[in-house]
């Protein structure tokens, strides 16, 4: 089990536009390994999602695992999914508040509009595309890591 130093809120790398993961990198040891340790992070801290940047690697590569927790008890079950260099390619006009925290920004919460469905593209680790739609907290949680990819925390929202 690897955990990972978390970068907080003022760390340069939380600000800037991550690399997309190149085709060289799809399912070499490395892309391999850091995927392990992100999730080994995230299960760590009990987070619900996480992005590589919040871990000092300035890659396009998140993971979505919603499950219900303390912060989130209403939070639906599903098996955690690795999406490198995710896109979203739809929005849902209808708009959802909800709450949200983040590991890059501790002890502070808040409410954030965000779209209540999202398609979106992704590679898995091999390369292989995918396009997903998701809606409720699990759309939440993959707007929320995907704009860590861009340099935008959650607090930047409010």
């Amino acid at each position: 089990m690897t955990i990972l130093n978390i970068a907080q809120r003022g760390e340069a790398i939380l600000t800037l536009v991550t690399a997309p993961v190149v085709e060289a990198e799809f399912s070499s040891p490395w892309l391999i390994g850091l995927i392990d340790a992100l999730q080994d992070t995230m299960l760590a801290y009990n987070g619900v999602g996480i992005a590589a940047p919040q871990c000092y690697v300035s890659k396009r590569l998140i993971i979505v695992a919603s499950r219900p927790s303390v912060r989130y008890p209403e939070a639906p079950e599903m098996q955690p999914i690795v999406m490198v260099n995710p896109e979203i390619v739809a929005l849902s006009e209808q708009m959802l508040s909800g709450e949200e925290g983040c590991l890059s920004v501790e002890n502070e919460r808040g409410q954030v509009l965000r779209a209540e469905t999202v398609t979106v593209l992704f590679y898995s680790v091999e390369g292989q595309p995918t396009e997903l739609t998701l809606s409720g907290f699990p759309a939440r949680i993959v707007q929320h890591e995907i704009d860590h990819l861009n340099g935008v925390l959650f607090v930047d929202r409010l």
